[in-house]
């Protein structure tokens, strides 16, 4: 057990929590990282209140998860029903909102907001955010900063008093012990999560990732025809992918079969690869971190946790003796939640 102010706010063993990566991140991978300890996460934006009622009903087995709501078409009786249903409300890629957050409260849920820059965690927790995460430009997929992880950290860590998960570039116990270290209360991990049994990603978007050397990533505009990026057209992916993507001589790389229907999939389009895709995967948006060199096998997402938790427990060990791996947790009263 690793327990900081986040492990005891939201009530987890480990202070990690998976990333939502859309149709990469299914139910399933959710609930094994949730049964392992950490905080599974499920994309729940564009869903329905009914339709989000009839998939979670009664909440998560076992364990804490968070629902994601990204964009800013938000629906609010869809955040009203999640809220019943998981421990944590999710929510990126907006401007901190405060009726969202009352909405979190209001049906027992602790509300996230991941941020890019100081004046945005500000916002958020103006606005009532229970959790901030800081995102790093190393991130993978949408990267809504353009600070590098750490520097963004110990900027935000100086100016707030919630907990705050460090995102970015992280697929290592190495870099969990480094970024609870600097004093984040956990982290946010998406990269290392694509390679697990799992995950919904395609079969070829993970030799992808297991094949990427140093510098396989960069930041680009190329898959912008996306819903995200009609505001900031940013996002971290594969070098290869870029370049298999400019030099495709046709306008649609493949199809994806979702909720049983079946639609072409448009060169340069934002949806990464799933297990429904068919078609031209290499020139498709494989979002990565610059962590991807560590992604070199394809566990069960729950023994990811456990290993990584019990080395990050080690590292803390032996580099930092005097440091307690119980970090202390701020007296801070959250509203509308239990």
């Amino acid at each position: 057990m690793l327990a900081t102010a986040f492990t005891e706010l939201v009530g987890c063993d480990v202070p990690i929590q998976q990333a939502p990566m859309g149709p990469i991140s299914p139910p399933e991978l959710a609930r094994a990282v949730a049964r392992a300890g950490g905080v599974g996460t499920v994309s729940v934006t564009g869903m329905t209140a009914d339709e989000i009622v009839g998939g979670f009903d009664g909440g998560p087995p076992d364990g804490a998860m968070a629902a994601n709501f990204v964009t800013a078409d938000i629906d609010p009786a869809a955040v009203e029903a999640a809220a019943q249903r998981f421990r944590i409300l999710d929510f990126f890629w907006r401007d901190p909102e405060p009726r969202l957050v009352t909405l979190a409260h209001t049906g027992g849920a602790l509300a996230l907001w991941q941020v890019g820059s100081v004046a945005e965690a500000h916002r958020a927790v103006e606005a009532g955010a229970d959790i901030i995460a800081v995102q790093g430009s190393e991130a993978g997929g949408h990267v809504r900063g353009r600070t590098a992880l750490l520097p963004l950290l110990e900027s935000v860590l100086d100016d707030v008093r919630v907990p705050v998960l460090a995102a970015g570039g992280i697929a290592s116990a190495r870099g969990v012990a480094a970024m609870l270290a600097a004093g984040a209360a956990g982290v946010r991990m998406g990269t290392r999560f694509i390679a697990s049994a799992e995950s919904g990603a395609h079969p070829e978007y993970v030799s992808a990732l297991l094949a990427a050397g140093p510098e396989a990533t960069q930041i680009s505009d190329g898959f912008a025809e996306c819903p995200l990026c009609a505001t900031m057209p940013r996002a971290r992916v594969l070098r290869s992918a870029v370049a298999a993507v400019d030099d495709l001589d046709t306008d649609v790389v493949g199809s994806t079969t979702m909720a049983g229907t079946s639609r072409s999939v448009p060169k340069r389009a934002g949806l990464p690869p799933h297990r429904g895709v068919r078609g031209y995967v290499e020139a498709m948006a494989l979002y990565a971190g610059e962590c991807v060199t560590a992604v070199n096998d394809v566990p069960t997402a729950g023994a990811l946790v456990r290993e990584l938790a019990a080395n990050t427990r080690d590292l803390l060990d032996r580099s930092l003796p005097a440091m307690s791996t119980d970090l202390p947790v701020p007296q801070r009263g959250v509203p509308g939640v239990p």
